[in-house]
């Protein structure tokens, strides 16, 4: 069968002639006997009635699953990472060859395999029983234009061709023609591979849930790179430049000079370094690692006083704020969290769809399902009101309405802002941005309390609005498939970022506004040169939708989030998977957030809870952890205490069973509140918002 699928057009007559006038005989009776079992596509001809039609491959994925429950503990993993892309593969031919019947019959008999990994793809694929439908559906032009990638040790996959070839006329022809015309088979030798040696294999074999691979689907890659060439290798991997960008000579001098008069006003403690002492020993660190030049980034708009000042009150937070430094005697470092929760939000007037803190911790924005956009004080105090065109002073308010779009705010992000201590507040927020599904992006005044802009180029819902660490910019993820990157100066996008094969539902810059992340419903997650657009890294790995990025202050790892209740966290200089963090229930995690020291990851998500982690503490990447009770239902877990089960409502019925990891530190319960958005302050304080579902 190997030698037939190299015949190509050519055809095995030709073939068989060419090898007979050159001597070949022994291949060429080798390649008669194959040529006896198969037609002119390549397909198996079956001797046997109940081994033709649609029943052939329930049959064939019936030998095939049993014989990987019964094969070696130490290969299983791998080999089961081949049920999924045979189940998906034989369905579709089924489909496609009319066995309508027999496809329902297969697809209902298997699914239960999968249900936990591929919800969605399950659901989207059962809708599919005539040929019709497989040309307009869009999971499977997806999978049918592309080879699915798995990888498999080379012992696994000898041992897997043995027995196909051993069971070729009991349902191994069929197993053999979609590996070979559907699969990407990438075969690797256990001492070159880290993720395939003996120590691996028996830890993934002890696992109780299986994950993907990170080179692992469609369309497949070398893990870390956004090149799909089976071939490219590791030198594929773009060189990052990670590092902070550094204030220009006139900018530092500025600065230095601001921080040396508060030097003399206010003296530092015993023991406490000065203001410009802590600079310096930023600029230091800065200058040792690799940064973007300024052609690698896109232009800044020139500094203003208020970005000095900015600088300046960044300096002085990172000098007073709260250490969070690594575990001591096993017990993370503790962090404690404030909760905003908004009451009477869950009724057919007003629905809360999102929400974002300013960066000078006094606002609060929440975006609605009914087209609008409230704001409050933090405090709690009033709102100045909009200017009055006959000068007189605007009636303050407890919140305000922005009003304007046509469909429901998706998301809502402030410009960049930081807390100021001199009366003017130089330095606090002015802008809110609101994305919508009436498809434009929208740029609101926080003084005029309306909309100065409207930015229109996606075609469909734009699921995602961020600004970028220096304002100015903004990026976006809509229903469309593409991110875009904009300025506040132009109505029209300046950059365009095409790859994901879903919605791309979450997006963010990375810290030196070099490189940008999208998330998709592809559960792929990219990285983008901002400077040109072309990707980077990808990332694949998650087993559901991409639901939240967070890029750590450091610039050097990732956060990725998915609804299934997973964050993997990503190292980005060689683009490899550092570990899975597990602990929240399935339903979403909607917000990442990173301390200052890039040590402490917190999450919040749709179970109601608040969870915080240690991202230094290492799991071995599998994911793997304790099987407790639902975190969010009644229970606080706090660093290596014992935990008991607690059963959710009141004890009625018993909570549904979640996996927790080492590294997590602590969870926050809400009572029936999920969690929207949590934020790591300048100072180490963590905020968090939600609304309460009665």
């Amino acid at each position: 069968m190997i030698l037939q699928s190299l015949l190509g057009p050519v055809g095995p007559v030709a073939v068989l002639e060419y090898l007979s006038k050159k001597g070949y005989n022994k291949t060429e009776a080798m390649l008669r006997m194959e040529s006896a079992n198969v037609d002119v596509d390549g397909k198996p001809i079956h001797a046997r009635l109940e081994d033709s039609g649609g029943a052939k491959y329930g049959k064939a994925f019936e030998l095939f699953k049993n014989w990987i429950e019964e094969n070696l503990e130490i290969y299983k993993p791998d080999l089961r990472r081949l049920l999924w892309p045979v189940f998906v593969y034989s369905f579709l031919d089924s489909v496609s060859e009319y066995f309508s019947q027999h496809a329902k019959s297969f697809f209902n008999s298997f699914r239960d395999i999968f249900e936990n990994e591929h919800e969605g793809e399950l659901r989207a694929l059962h809708a599919l029983s005539l040929p019709e439908h497989i040309a307009t559906s869009e999971i499977a032009n997806i999978y049918n234009g592309s080879r699915y990638r798995v990888r498999l040790s080379q012992t696994a996959f000898y041992n897997l061709i043995q027995f196909l070839e051993s069971k070729e006329k009991e349902g191994g022809a069929v197993i053999v023609h979609i590996i070979q015309t559907r699969l990407n088979i990438v075969t690797v030798e256990r001492i070159a591979d880290d993720q395939s040696t003996l120590a691996k294999l028996l830890s993934r074999a002890r696992q109780v849930e299986d994950f993907p691979a990170e080179d692992e689907g469609i369309p497949g890659h070398n893990p870390g790179s956004a090149n799909t060439d089976r071939n490219a290798g590791s030198a594929v991997l773009t060189k990052l430049k990670l590092g902070q960008t550094i204030l220009d000579a006139e900018g530092r001098q500025d600065v230095m000079g601001d921080l040396e008069d508060e030097d003399k006003a206010n003296p530092p403690a015993p023991g406490e370094p000065s203001l410009v002492e802590a600079f310096e020993q930023r600029i230091k660190r800065e200058e040792s690692e690799e940064v973007p030049g300024r052609t690698e980034m896109p232009p800044r708009p020139p500094s203003l006083a208020r970005d000095v000042a900015m600088e300046i009150q960044k300096v002085k937070d990172n000098r007073d704020r709260f250490q969070i430094s690594g575990r001591t005697g096993g017990v993370g470092p503790a962090v404690s969290v404030t909760m905003f929760t908004f009451h009477n939000t869950n009724d057919r007037y007003e629905n809360i769809t999102c929400l974002d803190f300013s960066g000078d911790y006094l606002l609060i924005a929440a975006g609605t399902d009914m087209h609008y956009i409230r704001v409050w004080s933090i405090d709690g105090s009033q709102l100045p009101g909009p200017p009055q065109p006959n000068g007189q002073e605007a009636q303050p308010s407890a919140s305000h309405r922005l009003i304007g779009h046509s469909g429901p705010v998706y998301a809502v992000s402030f410009a960049p802002a930081s807390t100021s201590s001199d009366l003017q507040h130089i330095t606090k927020c002015k802008y809110l941005l609101s994305s919508s599904a009436d498809r434009t992006v929208r740029l609101w005044s926080l003084e005029a309390w309306g909309c100065l802009v409207v930015y229109r180029g996606h075609d469909g819902p734009v699921w995602d609005v961020t600004w970028g660490p220096f304002g100015h910019y903004f990026l976006t993820g809509s229903y469309d498939k593409t991110a875009r990157l904009w300025s506040t100066d132009r109505v029209d996008y300046l950059r365009l970022f095409v790859g994901h094969d879903r919605d791309v539902d979450h997006v963010c810059f990375h810290p030196n506004s070099a490189y940008v992340f999208t998330g998709s419903s592809d559960k792929i997650v990219r990285m983008w040169l901002v400077t040109n657009g072309y990707p980077v890294r990808m990332f694949t790995g998650h087993a559901g939708n991409i639901t939240a990025l967070a890029c750590s202050p450091d610039g050097k790892t990732l956060a990725s989030a998915d609804d299934a209740g997973t964050i993997i966290l990503w190292d980005l200089a060689p683009g490899k998977l550092l570990k899975r963090m597990r602990g929240h229930g399935k339903g979403g995690i909607w917000s990442l957030s990173w301390s200052v020291e890039s040590s402490v990851l917190v999450s919040g998500g749709a179970d109601g809870t608040v969870r915080v982690w240690d991202v230094q503490l290492a799991n071995d990447a599998s994911g793997q952890g304790k099987v407790i009770g639902e975190g969010g239902a009644g229970q606080k877990i706090d660093g290596a205490a014992q935990v008991s089960n607690v059963s959710a409502a009141g004890g009625k019925k018993k909570a549904k069973e979640v996996v927790v990891t080492s590294d997590q530190i602590s969870a926050f319960p809400t009572k029936k509140s999920p969690v929207y958005k949590v934020m790591f302050t300048q100072q180490n304080l963590v905020i968090s918002g939600g609304a309460y579902l009665p």
